[in-house]
């Protein structure tokens, strides 16, 4: 049975330079980047060596400790160069890209019609698997467990996320295939969340689905609130979570049986000249989707709230539909004319510091500077007000720099992951890194319950 919620708590964080929607076809890529730290957790074990030929849907790495989870090139060409850290970390699979790809042939399928190993098995071969991910933890899903229910959010109220009913249009067909897919990996609920402004025929005509409605400020599209709200997570549980454009994979790849990593990337921030959506592949360089960036800005790969800052060098992430360009804001500001002692007509501020409250349409250029450095907990509710869960996150975030094990499980940290915490990060007073911290706690969880 379908539900409708209204999240109340959160905000609404209004930045400037919104992709315009208008799609563009990025030129093809010439070197690819998969990146094994976009999979927190993942130990990789690298399949290839630099001069390898390889194929879209060639395996590049596979999961040390559950090697069925292999990570595929998304391109045709020749393995560039494996990139490592400090102990020989790997960073960075790079591939230079053939200008014509050519791909494995998996064998093409309706989903409706195959057994559940089957699908699994699909997903696994051709790399696909990794788009599934696993609350608790927030990690790529263990084929050998089966989900309670899954998760598909079709509402992104991040700041200047992509319009998810623009990218689906015309895109039916392999949005419902992906669908019946996932439908094969539970025997419990697929639930398509959308907002009551939902005006895309893919997700309001979604068949093999439960189809719930969420609205409100941010974070009411972040999919660990609308499980909160309509499925929550207990100890022992899990449930699966995946992405719209991580469906339409799913469907391309059951409609033509290869390997098809394309995404519609939304270009946007103040300092984007041209905001508009961009077609490319993921591990493109964000080269290719803004063009020449000046000194003082920052490149992230994501959205500002969750993303990563990845420079003018650095390539999309696996997960990633948005890259978004802000100014760094390292140059000094004047504490008259533009820091504390200003009147701030043109700051954003969620505790009405500057009267630009009275103005409620408008929009904000903001910098990356933290205007502070952290310091110790200021018990203010500022937390409470943006976090639409029944969880008490200062407590939480206690409990988890206390390192009570305990404590975590019983304020609730099976049904959160780092970006249910962006806001609070965001309107912080003491400037805590509660992402990080969530994160280390959910580590640390896992760790001593599996």
């Amino acid at each position: 049975m379908s539900k409708s919620i209204r999240i109340r708590k959160g905000l609404d964080i209004r930045l400037k330079g919104e992709a315009e929607k208008v799609l563009v076809q990025a030129d093809p890529a010439k070197v690819i980047a998969i990146k094994p730290t976009d999979f927190h957790g993942l130990v990789p074990k690298v399949l290839v060596k630099p001069g390898a030929k390889v194929q879209a849907g060639t395996a590049l790495f596979a999961d040390k400790y559950n090697e069925r989870v292999l990570f595929t090139s998304p391109v045709s060409g020749e393995v560039a160069d494996v990139v490592r850290g400090d102990k020989r970390k790997v960073l960075e699979v790079k591939i230079l890209a053939d200008s014509t790809v050519t791909s494995e042939d998996l064998g093409a399928g309706e989903p409706s019609g195959m057994n559940r190993e089957t699908v699994v098995q699909k997903l696994l071969k051709s790399g696909v698997w990794p788009v599934l991910r696993q609350r608790p933890f927030d990690i790529v899903a263990d084929p050998a467990m089966e989900p309670k229910s899954i998760f598909v959010s079709c509402v992104d109220t991040n700041p200047l996320a992509p319009d998810l009913d623009y990218v689906v249009r015309n895109h039916g067909d392999e949005f419902q295939t992906g669908l019946d897919a996932l439908a094969k990996l539970t025997n419990g609920k697929l639930n398509l969340v959308v907002s009551s402004k939902t005006t895309a025929r893919e997700f309001l005509d979604a068949r093999n689905v439960v189809r719930q409605t969420v609205d409100g400020p941010h974070p009411s599209g972040n999919v660990g609130v609308q499980i909160h709200h309509l499925d929550p997570i207990n100890k022992g549980e899990q449930v699966w979570v995946c992405g719209v454009q991580d469906v339409l994979m799913i469907g391309r790849l059951f409609r033509t049986g290869r390997y098809d990593a394309t995404r519609v990337v939304a270009v946007a921030g103040s300092e984007a000249k041209n905001p508009k959506y961009v077609r490319t592949i993921i591990g493109a360089p964000v080269s290719d989707l803004v063009g020449a960036v000046t000194e003082g800005v920052r490149v992230i790969s994501g959205n500002p709230l969750t993303g990563d800052n990845v420079g003018a060098g650095g390539h999309l992430g696996f997960y990633h539909t948005q890259v978004t360009l802000l100014p760094e804001g390292n140059e000094p500001k004047f504490f008259i004319t533009e820091g504390w002692a200003a009147l701030g007509l043109d700051k954003f501020s969620a505790s009405r510091s500057y009267p630009t409250w009275l103005m409620p349409g408008k929009k904000y250029a903001p910098d990356t500077n933290q205007n502070g450095e952290e310091r110790a907990f200021v018990m203010t509710g500022q937390y409470e007000k943006v976090f639409p869960m029944d969880i008490y996150p200062v407590l939480l975030l206690k409990s988890i720099l206390a390192n009570d094990i305990d404590q975590m499980e019983k304020l609730g940290l099976y049904e959160v992951a780092p970006e249910d915490f962006a806001l609070c990060e965001f309107v912080c007073t003491s400037k805590i890194d509660s992402q990080r911290i969530v994160r280390e706690g959910l580590d640390m969880l896992k760790k001593e319950t599996t």
